[in-house]
């Protein structure tokens, strides 16, 4: 059986999570090791109990940790939110009614861990139906909390999808400083060798030699090609040379790396759509797709990001990394509600696996119910 899927298929969309590694054999003993030892009773004197040492037990290995599933990573990684949210419900509907009052504390709550105005307010319009001035289980408010979540969610939780019709398909990966861009661009590459594609790699981060040596790591990971400059070489240049190499090559898909950028910063912004000017002089139609990467523990400070990219660079997409202990994961909800742009993966650690498609469904239970 083929291990390449259709390449009509979305990117992620036959993602299946790395099955638990199984447990290697014992190594089986030597002959000589079941083998008794030789003993002459003519020539060695019997020991006395005393000196017969005790029998020393055999060191017996510990057992590996169990690794966790995706699921369970996901929850860790959302603690921050899910326990805030789950100590919060606990304390207003203890022994109390669902009245106004209760209903505008819950909305306030929600608010502050970064669901958003909207999604408060239909959380907390959900939860009255047929409760109002009744006392209400905490675990029922966090059933509806869930399936509001999920709700919001879903529409936008889609796969990253490769088109056929462009050869390469342009992929311009673009966030501010940290959250993980070039991590990203290699985890993509690697899934997209896994399903049978031809990569080509453009370090157009060409603001820190860091990023061009981590991304050509990548590629030689990958079995990408990786085109690259010295640090400080015109980011637009690069990557008309990239593009003009994948066509050559027949790459599938090109992704390019951009230099990190704080939205606020006017030139930076501007290098940021002379890249896009200087694709569309080889193809009119360049860059197919345009994924923002947002750091999770940003907050609400990634609402102003998914603005000013979306509006400069044309984003089409986003992938949310760093999903640890620390992040603020509600802000996906209140970025789904507000602009509705495709959530398309979501990346929990730094290993080639640790990216996977976006479950609305999963996430929903990891915030609300855990």
């Amino acid at each position: 059986m083929s291990d390449k899927p259709a390449k009509s298929r979305g990117f992620f969309s036959a993602f299946r999570r790395s099955a638990e590694p199984a447990v290697e054999a014992a190594t089986p003993a030597t002959a000589a090791d079941a083998a008794p030892a030789a003993v002459t009773p003519e020539t060695t004197p019997p020991e006395t109990p005393a000196e017969i040492p005790p029998e020393i037990p055999p060191e017996i290995p510990a057992e590996p940790a169990p690794k966790l599933g995706w699921f369970q990573r996901l929850k860790a990684g959302l603690t921050k939110t899910s326990a805030k949210l789950s100590q919060d419900i606990a304390g207003l509907f203890t022994k109390r009614k669902l009245d106004a009052d209760t209903l505008q504390e819950l909305e306030d709550l929600l608010i502050q861990a970064d669901l958003g105005v909207e999604t408060a307010a239909r959380i907390s319009a959900a939860l009255s139906k047929g409760r109002f001035d009744r006392e209400i289980a905490t675990d029922d408010v966090r059933a509806v909390l869930a399936a509001e979540v999920e709700r919001a969610l879903a529409p936008v939780a889609k796969p990253l999808h490769i088109a056929g019709e462009h050869k390469p398909h342009v992929i311009l990966v673009t966030g501010v400083n940290g959250t993980g861009k070039t991590t990203t661009i290699g985890k993509l590459a690697h899934r997209l060798r896994r399903e049978g594609r031809t990569v080509t790699l453009a370090a157009g981060d060409t603001f820190r030699a860091a990023a061009i040596e981590q991304l050509k790591i990548w590629g030689a990971r990958t079995g990408a090609e990786v085109v690259a400059r010295n640090t400080g070489a015109d980011a637009a240049g690069l990557a008309f040379d990239a593009l003009k190499l994948a066509r050559e090559k027949k790459s599938d898909v090109l992704l390019i790396d951009t230099a990190g950028r704080l939205q606020n910063k006017q030139a930076l912004m501007d290098e940021l759509e002379k890249v896009i000017r200087v694709l569309r002089k080889l193809d009119p139609t360049a860059p197919h797709q345009v994924l923002l990467v947002l750091d999770a523990t940003t907050g609400q400070n990634a609402l102003n990001q998914v603005e000013i990219f979306k509006d400069r660079a044309g984003v089409t997409g986003l992938v949310m990394t760093k999903l640890d202990g620390t992040a603020r994961g509600g802000i996906l909800v209140a970025i789904s509600a507000k602009f509705g742009l495709p959530v398309h993966a979501i990346g929990i650690g730094e290993g080639i696996e640790d990216l996977a498609a976006f479950d609305a469904g999963e996430f929903a239970r990891a915030i609300a119910l855990s």
